[in-house]
């Protein structure tokens, strides 16, 4: 059983979600794996549109057809419920996903945040519904094979480094601006524990033709290795917006032209998915 949490602890968008969604679609068609991706949002309809969006239209044909509309809709408030009873249990998590792929692949997003009309209860709520996920994760993972999370930067400092902590790989995800790589480069020397020894750097929403490049972006930070990254795909794009991510991977799983820019964005999302699980296995192997 093994934990990944993608964060990024900036206020700039990162691409830190999309990222997520890219290595758990990739790695549910890849691999035999039971895996569970928890969105740890507060009103936030990104991972939501990239599966499913605001319609009751399948996601694919790999569902389990069983219709949990409800479920989705009280994720991780029915889920909060039970954790604050003592009555979650291993098994019955699955009662409060959506299934993406059978038996490879189910989604918790976070908190709608639809019935709340102040800023102030928003915080409250927020901070109410985070000390959960602690819990949430630790049970998942006992019936997932792997577990995914990820990790909003709105939550307290104090749980996002529990949830950090608990996880066996992190995967950063920072931009092409010099400010969100001089954040990593401080973090890094920081903190070997979180940003060394369990940690993946992956460059997220990538464009080439930026000045700080992988190949700059590791000049500058005085590494010979280029850090893994997520290309900045347009299809990937429209299609997060209208729940196409699962129909678009299977199609461009046939693009062959290695010099295509949807071949690219593939095989990117495979080497960081291997990365990943290669990360994994030596986090297992030392801790035999």
């Amino acid at each position: 059983m093994s934990i990944i949490t993608f964060w990024n602890d900036s206020r700039e968008q990162s691409g830190r979600t999309l990222t997520s969604v890219a290595v758990a679609t990739r790695m549910a068609i890849e691999r035999n794996s039971k895996i569970l991706l928890i969105s740890t949002s507060f009103g936030d309809s990104t991972m939501k549109n990239c599966f499913w969006g605001d319609t009751s239209k399948n996601t694919s044909f790999f569902s389990n057809g069983k219709n949990n509309n409800i479920a989705v809709e009280n994720g991780i408030e029915g889920l909060y419920k039970l954790i604050t009873s003592n009555k979650l249990t291993p098994s019955i998590i699955t009662d409060y996903t959506k299934v993406v792929f059978k038996g490879r692949l189910e989604v918790i997003t976070g908190f709608s945040e639809a019935k709340i009309r102040t800023t102030e209860t928003s915080v409250e709520e927020l901070r109410k519904i985070e000390a959960s996920y602690i819990e949430l994760i630790k049970t998942a993972n006992q019936y997932y094979d792997i577990v995914i999370v990820d990790l909003d930067k709105r939550i307290s400092r104090k749980t996002q480094e529990e949830i950090l902590n608990l996880s066996q790989v992190n995967v950063f995800v920072l931009t092409q601006r010099l400010e969100s790589i001089n954040r990593y480069n401080e973090l890094r020397k920081a903190n070997a524990e979180l940003t060394k020894t369990r940690c993946i750097p992956v460059i997220g929403k990538y464009m080439s033709n930026y000045k700080y490049n992988s190949k700059n972006i590791a000049r500058y930070l005085g590494q010979k290795q280029e850090l893994d990254l997520l290309p900045f795909n347009l299809l990937y794009m429209a299609a997060a917006d209208e729940a196409d991510v699962v129909d678009l991977f299977l199609k461009l799983k046939n693009v062959k032209d290695k010099t295509d820019e949807n071949y690219i964005f593939m095989q990117c999302t495979l080497n960081l998915t291997n990365n990943i699980v290669k990360k994994l296995q030596d986090m297992q192997m030392k801790m035999r």
